[in-house]
């Protein structure tokens, strides 16, 4: 898959349309969030992509920290370093960051592991909800506001021990969630392999506010919009 579709870069600056972002969210990580729908208001280009645009140009090192800081737009540009460092920060025409990169380890530029990293953590992450989240929300007897669904993606992390050549594969491990009041925070854990043996774990970190008692009627009618939309859009 060629990821340099879903992104225009002049130089070090990137930019992205509504219709690049829109199409990575729902053709590689199966994510049907509103916010990513072309003709949407409120129209964010999904985290996911600004990660897979820095993996992309940057490389892959063995230990990786994402904190999301900012949401990107179409009227967004992202000045993107020529290589990776420590601890630096992906800022916009204005200077604000939109992302905080943390790397440390040896790195590699292999296209293949790159790029199998990228899609299998994608689709993982897509699958965060309805899927994992509403099972969490379940357990927790808590859900979020119907009307303004709200799940912030805070960070994420990667640990890989080494870069073996063979077919990557990622398995959700584990997942947890804590309330306190109507805020939450999510945690999802996940593992990486190359040809069966273990090569690294990781997590990713969500907020969710607005919490409210859980209502299986609410819940069912998220479900079935979102699942209308998937529907929609794959037929």
């Amino acid at each position: 898959m060629d990821l340099r579709k879903f992104y225009k870069i002049e130089g070090q600056q990137v930019s992205f349309t509504r219709e690049q972002a829109s199409l990575f969210a729902k053709s590689v990580a199966g994510d049907f969030n509103p916010l990513h729908d072309i003709e949407t208001k409120r129209f964010c280009v999904p985290g996911d992509l600004l990660f897979a645009v820095a993996l992309t140009e940057l490389g892959v090192s063995q230990s990786m920290r994402f904190n999301f800081e900012s949401m990107v737009t179409e009227q967004t540009k992202v000045m993107i370093p020529k290589e990776l460092s420590a601890e630096f920060s992906l800022l916009d025409q204005n200077d604000k960051s939109m992302m905080k990169i943390h790397s440390a380890g040896e790195k590699t530029k292999n296209s293949h592991f790159i790029t199998s990293l990228i899609e299998k953590y994608v689709q993982f992450s897509g699958r965060t909800f309805p899927e994992i989240i509403i099972d969490l929300m379940q357990k927790n007897n808590v859900m979020i506001n119907p009307a303004r669904p709200l799940i912030i993606y805070k960070d994420m992390v990667v640990e890989i021990d080494q870069f073996p050549d063979g077919e990557l594969e990622l398995e959700f491990s584990d997942a947890f969630m804590n309330v306190e009041g109507k805020k939450g925070s999510v945690k999802l854990e996940f593992d990486l392999f190359v040809d069966g043996q273990k090569i690294g774990h990781g997590t990713k970190d969500m907020v969710v506010s607005g919490l409210r008692p859980y209502e299986q009627s609410a819940i069912d009618k998220i479900v079935n919009d979102y699942n209308a939309t998937k529907e929609a859009y794959l037929t």
